[in-house]
């Protein structure tokens, strides 16, 4: 018998930015992940291989505020 699906899984979290290239130290202090610098390219999002934070570009098409 297959394991039940999980009807909403977590959404990893998304954090607003202003440059194409971030930094992330992972959450939790001394327990997070070593910082880690992230480079967008020409793209507007770029997720932490570690933790899965999703680094997105204020204005560009991954941003949830941005006016549709």
């Amino acid at each position: 018998m297959a394991p039940p699906a999980i009807p909403n899984p977590p959404q990893s979290e998304r954090v607003l930015v202003d440059a194409h290239r971030v930094q992330c130290e992972g959450v939790g202090g001394a327990l997070g992940h070593p910082r880690v610098y992230l480079e967008m390219g020409h793209g507007d999002s770029v997720e932490c291989p570690y933790c899965d934070r999703l680094f997105v570009l204020r204005g560009g098409a991954h941003d949830p505020l941005r006016a549709r």
